[in-house]
């Protein structure tokens, strides 16, 4: 059964009566009827060509009059002057009064104290070049060298002394360092100061201190004065630390406060004190101890300030246990050891920054952090326990290094090596070395174990094979060497080090003016090789007061061909360092040296006394001083005696880092075993250092003074640290 479609309608038939009158129902029933059934519908068409034809057009309208009239002859309303600028009204005022005194006038009625005008026969202190403090002249005031040098420090006017302002600039600034100059004094307690402030020192072009027109004034022609009355200084009346008298050792505390009562208003003073009560604190025992801001309370009727530190000391401790977060890399054991406290001792804050550092020190850990944790409270005045617990950040452990190097006399030498410094926790570091160079190659395996038995103590043990050809002798050796000592390092520079160790060595050598086909001489060599040194010096790198002494002492044995010889080589080191002058510091040094117990012959060439070199006699080629044989070839001796003179003097070069460092070296080497002078070989020259945060670059030329056949002109020796 097929259906018709029905129409869709748009409206109901329902409508509301509006919506009826607009489209009524005959709309709906025939729409296109009732679409023709419009007026708009009946209206013709017209042709659109007779709309086009300019005879169909009618005439346009004359336009209305205009009646309003023009600009010109308006009454417009006046113009309103702009509000004056202040920084231009306050330059046409300077300008009148170039040369005369800015009165910066005060309140009236501020007592005997107060000033209006300049200073007379004021005392006059310098500020750049153009600003002068003036005070009176029979002031006592032992602050006003502090308060000069910090205004200089912080003034505006200073800073830009070169600038190219003019006077409203330089009036604005003078007035801001006004300001300026009431806090510092009052920071040395000085609170009724009396300032004002004038410009003088301008020219003035023009008559009655007016600039003709368009002339424009110079201000850097001006100086600026502050006339400076300080008044009276305020004193503490009352000062209070909070808790500190509670404290077993309060009295030792509060005289570690160097403030009291009736002393001098002062907030540097205020400032550095509360550093000094909290680090008594802290090495007290203290290790909760917390110092809260200063409060100072002025009173200007009495003229007096009172001061409050929110003190509170807690009990105090001792050290207990060091415990580790990464026990198997490095266990709280070992950190103990590296720790320069021990369970039992009275805690002391600046251990554990100490502890911290070494830690950091021994390059196995990126970060540190070291905390205290209470475990026993303090009893009835008896001190409680803290542990030290230490969280580290593991650091690469794998090295590979290298080192390129030039001396004269020596030529090239290239080393390379590969070590893991933990690779036996803890500390425990194996690495692997090469040599290659014009004179010397050497292949080595060395272990070490940093920190062994206690804080900078290393056990060291070195397998190597190496071949060295210097102009006195050619050796192949193969050696052990071990050692146990405890060293000086720059986070802790010790006034005394040790060391003591074995030797035992193959060494296989011929002289180097030896003919072709001259056999080789083995020798075979066990020595007990022990030191000390006292350090007394400032600095480990770069001393300049204090001295150092060293001993060394070997006991050998050398067996060849069958021969047996005990002997000992003994050699003291002596080193001053003196100031002068406060950029120059004069150094010198002396060594003797003795081999006692057997001849020459019987003592392997690499075992002898040499000199000459950048560490020794600068100017002549390493081990070029002392004995040579018929082919002026150097052979070495029993005895050594060197000297060395040097003046350091630091330049303005590169912001002071530059030294120039002209030097003498003197050295002898004998057959026989006491140390002489005869033979005396000297060398003098030219060094410069280049100061950098891990020791000074060192550059040297050097030429001898009595040079003998073969000695080169000049030497040059380039070397980090100072020659000695």
């Amino acid at each position: 059964m097929a259906l018709a479609p029905l129409a869709a309608q748009a409206q109901s038939r329902n409508a509301d009566q509006e919506l009826e009158d607009l489209i009524p129902d005959s709309a709906l029933d025939n729409p296109d009827a009732w679409a023709r059934d419009t007026d708009a519908a009946r209206t013709p068409v017209p042709d659109i060509a007779t709309l086009e034809s300019p005879d169909t057009l009618a005439p346009m309208a004359a336009m209305p009059e205009i009646t309003l009239p023009w600009p010109d002859a308006a009454d417009l309303p006046a113009l309103q002057p702009l509000s004056p600028d202040p920084d231009i009204a306050l330059a046409e005022e300077e300008a009148k009064q170039a040369g005369q005194v800015l009165d910066a006038a005060l309140p009236e009625g501020e007592g005997a104290n107060s000033i209006r005008t300049q200073i007379a026969n004021a005392s006059i202190s310098k500020v750049g070049g153009q600003i002068e403090l003036a005070f009176p002249p029979d002031l006592v005031f032992p602050e006003r060298d502090a308060v000069v040098a910090r205004f200089a420090a912080l003034s505006n006017l200073k800073a830009l002394d070169d600038n190219d302002d003019n006077l409203a600039q330089l009036s604005r600034r003078a007035k801001e360092d006004i300001d300026l100059l009431q806090q510092v004094l009052r920071v040395h307690g000085y609170y009724d100061a009396q300032v004002i402030q004038s410009i003088a020192g301008i020219e003035r072009p023009g008559e009655g201190g007016a600039a003709p027109t368009g002339q424009r004034i110079d201000a850097n022609k001006a100086v600026v004065r502050f006339d400076v009355v300080p008044g009276p200084q305020y004193k503490f009346a009352k000062i209070d630390l909070g808790d500190i008298a509670q404290a077993s050792n309060g009295a030792a505390l509060r005289a570690a406060f160097k403030l009291n009562p009736g002393d001098p208003v002062n907030g540097d003073r205020i400032v550095e004190e509360r550093t000094h009560l909290d680090t008594a604190l802290g090495e007290t025992g203290h290790a909760f101890a917390k110092v809260g801001q200063p409060a100072l309370t002025i009173d200007h009727e009495p003229r007096t300030g009172d001061l409050a530190i929110p003190v509170t000391s807690g009990g105090t401790y001792n050290f207990g246990r060091v415990t580790s977060a990464l026990p198997r890399y490095l266990s709280g054991h070992h950190l103990e050891e590296i720790a320069r406290f021990e369970p039992g001792d009275l805690y002391q804050r600046s251990l554990l920054d100490d502890l911290r550092q070494a830690v950091l020190a021994t390059g196995l850990v990126s970060s540190v952090t070291v905390q205290t944790r209470e475990t026993v409270a303090p009893v009835a005045g008896r001190p409680g326990t803290v542990d030290v617990d230490v969280t580290m950040t593991k650091a690469p452990q794998r090295t590979i290094a290298g080192l390129v190097g030039y001396s004269t006399g020596e030529g090239v030498r290239a080393e390379a090596s590969w070590e893991h410094r933990n690779l036996f926790p803890p500390e425990g570091m194996l690495r692997v070395r090469g040599v290659v160079g014009t004179r010397e190659q050497l292949a080595g395996l060395t272990f070490r174990r940093n920190n062994f038995w206690g804080r900078d103590q290393v056990l060291t043990a070195d397998l190597y094979a190496q071949t060295r050809d210097t102009d006195a002798y050619n050796a192949r050796t193969a050696s052990f060497i071990a050692s146990f000592e405890r060293q000086t390092t720059l986070l802790f520079q010790k006034p005394f080090v040790w060391s003591v160790g074995l030797e035992a060595v193959a060494t296989s050598e011929l002289q180097a003016s030896a003919a072709k086909g001259t056999p080789r001489t083995t020798y075979f060599i066990a020595a007990l090789p022990l030191s000390a040194q006292f350090d007394g010096s400032d600095s480990l790198l770069d001393p300049r007061k204090g001295f150092r002494a060293g001993l060394r002492l070997s006991p050998e044995l050398s067996v060849q061909d069958g021969t047996k010889s005990n002997y000992v080589k003994a050699q003291v080191d002596l080193s001053g360092y003196l100031p002068v002058a406060g950029k120059v510091v004069l150094a010198a040094r002396a060594r003797l040296g003795k081999i006692q117990g057997t001849d020459l012959a019987n003592i392997a060439p690499s075992r002898r006394f040499y000199a000459g070199g950048g560490g020794s006699v600068r100017g002549y080629a390493y081990q070029a001083v002392g004995p040579r044989d018929a082919t002026n070839t150097p052979t070495g001796g029993r005895s050594l005696a060197e000297f060395s003179l040097e003046a350091r003097v630091k330049t303005g070069l590169v912001g002071g880092a530059v030294s120039v460092v002209p030097f003498v070296d003197a050295g002898s080497v004998g057959t026989g075993a006491s140390p002489a002078l005869s033979n005396l070989r000297v060398g003098a020259g030219l060094g410069l250092r280049y100061d950098t945060n891990f020791g000074p670059i060192r550059v040297d030329l050097g030429t001898p003074l009595n040079r003998q056949k073969g000695d080169s002109r000049i030497g040059v020796y380039i070397a980090l640290g100072q020659a000695f």
